[in-house]
C-alpha cells in the first residue's frame, strides 16, 4: 500500500485581503481552510496531513481541529516564504512514498484532483494540476512595452495539487537556495520532468476580496448540488 502524505502551506498574512486572515474567513458555513483540509481528511488515499501556519493561525487551527474532529491533520509553524512552509512541513511528515502539496487558500479541492494527480505522477515522479490559459499573455519590458506575445495554446495556468515522489521533493528542497513560487519549479531545477494534468477552473486561489466573492458563489452552488 503506497503511503501518501499531504502538505498544506497556509502561513500567509493576508496582505492582499486587507490584513484579514483569509484562511479563517467564512465560506459556505465553515472557515475557508476547512474546505481543503476536510477533503484531504476524507480521502482514503491520504494517510496524514501537515498544515503550515503563521503563529496566530496555529492557535486558531488547533481550536478548529478540535471542533471539527480532524484526525489526520497536524500543524507546524510556517515560514516567510511558501517554500519555507513546505520545508518545515516536510520535517514533520512521516515516512511516505508520495507527497501532495495543496495551497490552503484553494478551497475547492476534490478527491478526483487528488487521485488524478497521484496517477499522473507515476509517469515522471512529479505532476501538477493546470488549466489552459483563458487570456492572451504578453511579455513586457521595464517600461511596460510589449516584447513578445506568447502563443496561448501552449500556456497553462498552474494550480495545486502538486504531487511528487517523496525522494524527488526531498532532494529538491535539499539543494535549493533560490526562491520559487511553486514546488514544481524546484523539481524542474533538478532536471526532472513534470507532467501536467487537468485541473479545474473552480479550483481558484483566494487571494483578494474579489476572489472571495467568486468563491462564495461557487460554495453556494456546491451546497445546492449536494
Amino acid at each position: 500500500m503506497e503511503r501518501v502524505g499531504a502538505i498544506v502551506p497556509a502561513a500567509g498574512h493576508g496582505r492582499r485581503m486587507g490584513g484579514r486572515d483569509k484562511l479563517f474567513l467564512p465560506l459556505g458555513g465553515r472557515p475557508l481552510l476547512a474546505w481543503c483540509i476536510e477533503t484531504l481528511e476524507s480521502c482514503d488515499l491520504v494517510g496524514e496531513v501537515v498544515v503550515a501556519l503563521n503563529p496566530a493561525g496555529l492557535k486558531r487551527a488547533a481550536l478548529l481541529s478540535e471542533a471539527r474532529g480532524w484526525c489526520k491533520t497536524r500543524a507546524c509553524l510556517g515560514g516567510a516564504r511558501r517554500q519555507d512552509s513546505v520545508a518545515a512541513a516536510l520535517l514533520l511528515l512521516g515516512s511516505v512514498d508520495w507527497v501532495l502539496v495543496h495551497d490552503g487558500d484553494r478551497p475547492f479541492l476534490t478527491e478526483q484532483l487528488i487521485r488524478d494527480g497521484i496517477d499522473a505522477a507515476r509517469d515522471t515522479g512529479a505532476a501538477v494540476a493546470a488549466v489552459p490559459s483563458k487570456d492572451t499573455v504578453k511579455v513586457v519590458d521595464a517600461a511596460g512595452l510589449v516584447v513578445q506575445t506568447l502563443e496561448r495554446d501552449a500556456l497553462r495556468a498552474v494550480q495545486t495539487p502538486q504531487v511528487f515522489r517523496a525522494d524527488i521533493l526531498l532532494r529538491a528542497y535539499a539543494v535549493t537556495g533560490e526562491s520559487a513560487t511553486d514546488d514544481a519549479t524546484l523539481v524542474e531545477r533538478l532536471g526532472c520532468q513534470v507532467r501536467l494534468y487537468d485541473g479545474a477552473y473552480e479550483n481558484l486561489k483566494v487571494t483578494t476580496p474579489d476572489d472571495l466573492v467568486v468563491a462564495r458563489a461557487i460554495a453556494r452552488r456546491w451546497k445546492g448540488a449536494g
